[in-house]
């Protein structure tokens, strides 16, 4: 059975909005990797509102698309260690 494209989008516009509260910043301020955990959560950000932004133009590709970069983005900071997360659901740990 083919995917539901509006039922995916709903859950990856929602695990990417849990991805974004739970992701703090692991670098001591100041710092460097800080600042990268900065780009990495805002780039995060920034795919969250464009899907948001495609939603409402009823392009579910497009927003499906940008929920799923969005998280990417966090999933690669974690592994990289500039988030501080423990859960093994919305990131690969």
């Amino acid at each position: 059975m083919a995917a539901d494209l509006n039922e995916k989008v709903k859950r990856y516009e929602r695990l990417l909005r849990e991805a974004l509260e739970k992701a703090k910043f692991a670098p001591i301020p100041q710092s460097h990797m800080y600042k990268a955990a900065s780009d990495y959560h805002n780039m995060a950000s920034s795919y969250y509102n464009d899907g948001l932004h495609f939603v409402k133009c009823e392009d579910p590709v497009n927003a499906l698309v940008c929920f799923s970069y969005g998280h990417a983005w966090l999933d690669a900071g974690a592994r990289l260690g500039l988030f501080d997360v423990d859960d093994d659901v919305l990131f690969t740990i």
